[in-house]
Parts: C-alpha cells; structure tokens; sequence
C-alpha cells in the first residue's frame, strides 16, 4: 500500500460553537485513508498571547504552514473579527479554503461564501473529498 499524504488542516471556528469542531475533528479522524495534522486552535489548548497583536501572529504562525483551511461557516462567523481575521490572512496567503456547512443550516455568512473554493456538507466523504482536491 502507497503512503498516504498528511494534510495540514487548520479549522476556524468560534470556540462558543466547540462542539461543531469536535464534530469536524472526529469526522477527520475516522475518515478511512485519510491523514490529517490539526493546526487548529481549540479550546482545551488555547494560545497564549498577552495582546491582540501577538494574537494575531500566533494565529498567522497556525496558517502559514497548513495545505488547507477549513471554515465552519455558522452564521456567528459574521460577527467574529477572528475568524475573519483568519480568512483575510489565509487568503493574503493564497490558502485555499473549504466551508463547511453546519447540519440543517441554510444560510452562510458572506465572507465565507466568497473566500471558499467549495462549500461541502455536514458529512466526512464530502469533507475529505473537498481537502483532497483543494489542499496544496
């Protein structure tokens, strides 16, 4: 069997909504022939900045090495200068981007809509499909 690629993945996402990361997470984890490194910054293991600035470039130090960015795109991205903040600096980048839809919402925030290569479903196949065709 060949070796597999690990990709690089970092999840935006607003720690009020962790368990849509962890849902995420584990749909990576047991995807089948998949490998995947997290970059993420979960809420079990926060950074440590001691100002938004050096916020900021912890999380610019997050993005620059990941092959894709995964954005779960609940409507509260809309009002998270974050997670904003984290699409902006993977675009300046040339990251691409992958939204991922929460179960049963319809809308998605604009910011996302126009920052992604694709929007996928709630569901692993269409998740790993996504980074598989988009991650660099």
């Amino acid at each position: 069997m060949p070796l597999l690629k690990t990709y690089d993945i970092f999840l935006s996402h607003a720690w009020a909504y962790h368990s849509d990361y962890y849902s995420v997470q584990r749909f990576l984890n047991d995807a089948p022939s998949f490998r995947w490194r997290n970059y993420s910054v979960p809420e079990h293991d926060p950074l440590q900045p001691h100002s938004p600035f050096a916020l900021r470039e912890q999380l610019k130090r997050q993005i620059r090495p990941v092959n894709v960015v995964l954005i779960l795109s609940g409507m509260y991205v809309a009002h998270s200068s974050w997670i904003q903040f984290e699409i902006d600096f993977a675009n300046a980048l040339s990251k691409p981007m992958i939204g991922v839809r929460p179960w049963g919402q319809q809308r998605v925030p604009l910011a996302v809509k126009h920052s992604v290569k694709e929007m996928v479903g709630w569901q692993t196949e269409s998740i790993v499909s996504a980074v598989r065709r988009w991650a660099i």
